[in-house]
């Protein structure tokens, strides 16, 4: 069988990263990390089978990512989270990948206490009214609505094998040819989130997704997400959500939902006065509510200069490969 390389991106995740290196014995194993302010680098470094590149800055998931595929010989890419164990071998994974018309494999994330991770191992492509949704805090406050049920695949047997629109991109494993392709990761997407939806998105217009069950992996989940300020944690997710929306919607659809990001900014923003009691909730949906204001009346995510520099990055990828 083909080589699989594994690419890990860290950010302060020493907590988890040598567990992680230690299930992927056997494999080719490339950790970019983020420039992170803990033990991570330390840590990795006590590894010599692995490659290690270490940022000087934080460049963001989808930047680090295509940085470590760039460097990779193998055939296989699994892309894999610093809080991810494999517990089984990617024989399957890569088997379906190497024939038909499968793009991307994925397998089955166990949280801690061994219980499969419903409503995050797999999901639909995000619909506008999914993101609405998302942003109007109703999939939260009424999670067996009929568009979360459908977004999350909660009705979706995860004990069977079948065709999914949207691993989670902890935990998939895809052919370094589909990669360069697409011309990488959307590096657009920074410093993280919808990055992964919007690759699957794009390989489904190549081919299919494909969900085995019976590889299996233990997900700790957000250990490095957790440690963002909680500010630029919400800033971030929301700028992510809309980019995602502004490329892949119309423009009637695409307002839709940021007049959604609005009207969800200005609910959050008096709960949040209430829960957390810091003028800094007021600062972070203002300027969230902005945001979503401004590219309403534009029709698009931001004005044109954002299209600029980090898509001419994302297009001359492949031109760096080995």
């Amino acid at each position: 069988m083909s080589t699989i390389g594994a690419v890990i991106v860290t950010w302060n995740s020493g907590e988890t990263i040598d567990r992680c290196i230690a299930s992927c014995s056997g494999l080719e194993v490339t950790v970019i990390d983020n420039a992170s302010s803990d033990d991570t680098a330390e840590r990795v470094r006590r590894h010599p089978e692995v490659y290690f590149i270490s940022n000087l800055e934080n460049r963001g998931f989808a930047a680090a990512v295509n940085q470590g595929i760039a460097r990779t010989n193998s055939d296989y890419i699994l892309l894999l989270n610093p809080d991810v164990e494999l517990l089984t071998p990617l024989t399957a994974l890569a088997e379906a990948c190497a024939s038909g018309d499968v793009v991307i494999a994925a397998g089955r994330l166990l949280n801690q206490n061994g219980v499969t991770q419903t409503g995050f191992t797999i999901r639909a492509l995000p619909t506008p009214a999914a993101l609405a949704l998302e942003a109007l805090g109703i999939n939260r406050l009424f999670p067996s609505n009929s568009v979360n049920r459908r977004y999350r695949c909660l009705d979706f047997s995860l004990d069977t094998e079948g065709d999914v629109e949207q691993p989670a991109g902890a935990f998939m494993l895809f052919k370094r040819d589909l990669w360069c392709r697409l011309g990488g990761f959307d590096e657009r997407f920074s410093p993280v989130w919808f990055e992964d939806v919007d690759f699957c998105k794009r390989a489904l217009e190549t081919g299919r997704i494909r969900y085995f069950p019976k590889a299996v992996a233990k997900h700790r989940g957000g250990a490095s997400v957790r440690q963002m300020e909680w500010s630029n944690r919400e800033l971030c997710w929301y700028a992510s959500l809309l980019r995602y929306a502004s490329k892949h919607f119309s423009r009637f659809k695409f307002r839709g939902v940021c007049g959604a990001v609005v009207l969800g900014s200005a609910v959050r923003l008096l709960t949040g006065l209430f829960v957390r009691r810091t003028s800094q909730v007021i600062t972070v949906y203002a300027k969230t509510a902005g945001l979503a204001a401004l590219c309403m009346i534009l029709g698009r995510v931001s004005p044109a200069r954002w299209e600029g520099r980090q898509h001419t990055r994302v297009r001359t990828i492949t031109s760096s490969t080995k």
